[in-house]
């Protein structure tokens, strides 16, 4: 028996050392840094809330930068979810073929966070891309989605929009979890499809619909590939989000400290805004069992 468990653990330590390596042993040194200032080259100088305190007073960038992340997430995240339950409903429906449409429409998830997609995504929305030919095709002149400030932020929230495919699947799951049964009383009287949705899907996948919100909501906040490759935070800092900044600051200009400092005001705003996510999901999520309690 012991021998076993030696074998165990020996089985589990990759992981382990993975893990303590790669996510503890950086998660503590960030918050060490953050009150540090430190540029790689020299050794780190205690500053003690001096980063925070710029953030909070001095920093212009860094409040310009949080509203165009708090923009991002308020447009790309309902989006995204609301977007992969529209199409996983559709798939949802037995038709001849579902499994080809089904893995087609999973393929940009795949995909989509990808550097190669980025780029790809920046010659589609170019002056003379894609986009803008089928446009002309119908009358309509070109945009310059990249260039212009009023359009650039529809770019980047378009592509995390388009990596949908993963929210789809459990979506997919959960549809398929909800009873026939329901819909066919609710058809005897006379529900319409519409009815039907909105009051026995909908309800009966809340806790997915919860689950999906927060997976997007921590993605949102983080999102950094399309901002970078796409628009490269322009025009006129109209996609510059907090993660680009964060990156800019520790590996542009090389101030390890104040970027350690700003990335823990965001992990410290995700984790806020899950827990007022998870204190109003007892409003409107519903668990097996509950719901006919609550009324």
């Amino acid at each position: 028996m012991y021998e076993n468990k030696k074998l165990g653990f020996l089985f589990v330590l990759p992981f382990v050392l993975g893990v303590l390596g790669f996510k503890l042993f950086p998660f503590v040194m960030s918050m060490a840094l953050s009150f540090t200032e430190y540029d790689v080259f020299s050794p780190p100088r205690w500053v003690g809330a001096g980063n925070y305190v710029e953030i909070a007073v001095g920093d212009q960038l860094f409040r310009q930068s949080m509203g165009v992340t708090l923009l991002f997430v308020a447009l790309a995240v309902p989006l995204r979810v609301g977007f992969a339950l529209f199409i996983a409903h559709v798939l949802n429906f037995k038709l001849r073929g579902i499994a080809f449409f089904r893995s087609a429409f999973y393929l940009p998830s795949i995909l989509g966070g990808s550097i190669a997609v980025a780029v790809l995504w920046r010659f589609v929305f170019s002056q003379n891309g894609l986009v803008n030919g089928v446009l002309a095709k119908v009358g309509i002149e070109p945009i310059l989605w990249l260039a212009d400030e009023r359009w650039s932020m529809w770019t980047v929230v378009t592509l995390f929009m388009w990596q949908f495919g993963s929210s789809m699947v459990i979506f997919l799951a959960a549809l398929q979890g909800v009873p026939q049964s329901l819909y066919e009383a609710a058809e005897i009287d006379g529900a319409s499809r519409w009815q039907q949705f909105t009051r026995i899907t909908v309800p009966l996948i809340t806790p997915v619909i919860f689950f999906n919100l927060i997976m997007q909501l921590v993605h949102g906040f983080q999102e950094f590939n399309g901002p970078y490759m796409v628009t490269e935070g322009g025009p006129l800092h109209s996609t510059y989000v907090l993660s680009l900044y964060i990156y800019e600051e520790c590996f542009k200009y090389f101030n390890l400290g104040y970027g350690a400092a700003l990335s823990w005001v965001l992990f410290a705003l995700i984790g806020l805004l899950s827990l007022v996510s998870f204190w109003s999901s007892k409003y409107w999520v519903f668990y097996a069992g509950e719901r006919e309690t609550r009324r």
